[in-house]
C-alpha cells in the first residue's frame, strides 16, 4: 500500500480562491457530541482535540466549522482553537453565517446587519483576526428568494478585511449567479452524494465549468442528514464496498470525490478510526462501471 493511501495527498488538491487545499477535508459538526448540537452524548474533550490534531497530521488542511456548532458543554470552534492554534500556515478554516443559536440552543436567522456580529463571534472563538472562507448559509425558507442583501453585507465585511474569501451554501444556481454578480465566490457548499437529484448534479457541473470548488455535505449521511447514515445501506453501495474490502461510507466518499477534480470532501467525525477511514477513501478508485451503477441510484433507492 502506498504511503499516500493513509494521507489526504492521494485525492489531490483544489483551490479556494488563492488558497490551495487537499480535497479531503474535515467537518467539525460532529466534534461536540455523538449527534450534532444537543441531541447526543458529549464527546470526550481530549479525544475530540486528538482527532483534530490527527487530521492535520494526515494532511487535512481544510476544516469546515461554525459558531452554531455547539452543545451544552462543547463548542466546535473552541475545540479547533484549542487543538490547532497557533495554526499551521497552510490550514484553511471555513465557517458559515446567517443561521445562529442563542445561549439556550434555540435557532435564529440573522438580518443582513447582524452578519458582522456572527463573523466577529467566529473570529473570537477561533482566535483569528480574519476568516479564510465564510459561506453564506441560505435557510430552507429562502431557497427561492433573493440573497443579495445578505451576500452584499458579507462582501462589505470582505472589503473591510474581516473575511478573505466568500462562498455560498444551500443555494440554487440562480442564487449563485446573484452572489457572483456582487462579489467573487470561491465555493458552493450544498448537500450532495449518491442519489443526488438532477438539479444538484447540474449545479455540481456548473461549478466545475466556472472553476469553483463544490463542497458537498451529507455525502456519507445522505437522507439521514444531521442524524447520520441509516443503519443499513443500499445493496448497490454495499456490493461495491464488498468488492473493494471497504466500508459503505468510504464508497460514498470516493464516489463523490470522483464526480470532478473541483469536488472537495468535508466528512466529520469524533472517532479516530472513522477519521482514518475517511482519509483513506481519498485513495479509493471506483471503476467506470461502479461509478455508473451508483450514479443510476435515486433518492428513493438510497
Amino acid at each position: 500500500m502506498s504511503p499516500q493511501t493513509n494521507t489526504t495527498a492521494a485525492a489531490g488538491t483544489w483551490r479556494l480562491g488563492d488558497l490551495t487545499v487537499n480535497r479531503v477535508g474535515f467537518g467539525a459538526m460532529r466534534l461536540t457530541g455523538t449527534a450534532p448540537f444537543d441531541r447526543g452524548v458529549p464527546r470526550d474533550r481530549e479525544q475530540a482535540i486528538g482527532v483534530l490534531r490527527r487530521a492535520v497530521e494526515l494532511g487535512v488542511n481544510h476544516i469546515d466549522t461554525a459558531a452554531f456548532y455547539f452543545s451544552a458543554t462543547r463548542s466546535a470552534n473552541e475545540l479547533v482553537n484549542r487543538a490547532l492554534a497557533p495554526y499551521p500556515e497552510d490550514l484553511v478554516i471555513a465557517t458559515k453565517v446567517w443561521p445562529g443559536r442563542d445561549a439556550s440552543g434555540a435557532w435564529w436567522w440573522a438580518a443582513p446587519e447582524q452578519l458582522r456580529g456572527q463573523v466577529e463571534e467566529n473570529l473570537r472563538q477561533l482566535g483569528r483576526d480574519h476568516l479564510d472562507v465564510v459561506n453564506l448559509r441560505v435557510p430552507p425558507s429562502r431557497r427561492t428568494g433573493s440573497i443579495s442583501e445578505h451576500f452584499g453585507a458579507l462582501a462589505e465585511l470582505r472589503d473591510a478585511g474581516l473575511i478573505r474569501h466568500l462562498g455560498v451554501s444551500n443555494v440554487t444556481s440562480r442564487q449563485l449567479a446573484e452572489a457572483r454578480a456582487i462579489a467573487p465566490v470561491v465555493c458552493v457548499q450544498n448537500p450532495y452524494g449518491v442519489g443526488a437529484a438532477s438539479e444538484d448534479r447540474a449545479l455540481l457541473r456548473l461549478c466545475g465549468e466556472l472553476g469553483l470548488a463544490f463542497v458537498p455535505f451529507f455525502a456519507i449521511a445522505g437522507a439521514g442528514r444531521e442524524a447520520g447514515p441509516a443503519a443499513g445501506d443500499s445493496e448497490e453501495v454495499c456490493a461495491v464496498a464488498r468488492a473493494h474490502g471497504v466500508s459503505p461510507a468510504q464508497v460514498r466518499l470516493a464516489w463523490t470525490l470522483q464526480q470532478g477534480p473541483h469536488v472537495l470532501a468535508i466528512p466529520g467525525t469524533g472517532d479516530p478510526g472513522h477519521l482514518a477511514q475517511n482519509v483513506a477513501a481519498g485513495a479509493l478508485r471506483l471503476s467506470k462501471e461502479e461509478l455508473a451503477r451508483l450514479a443510476s441510484l435515486r433518492p428513493a433507492a438510497v
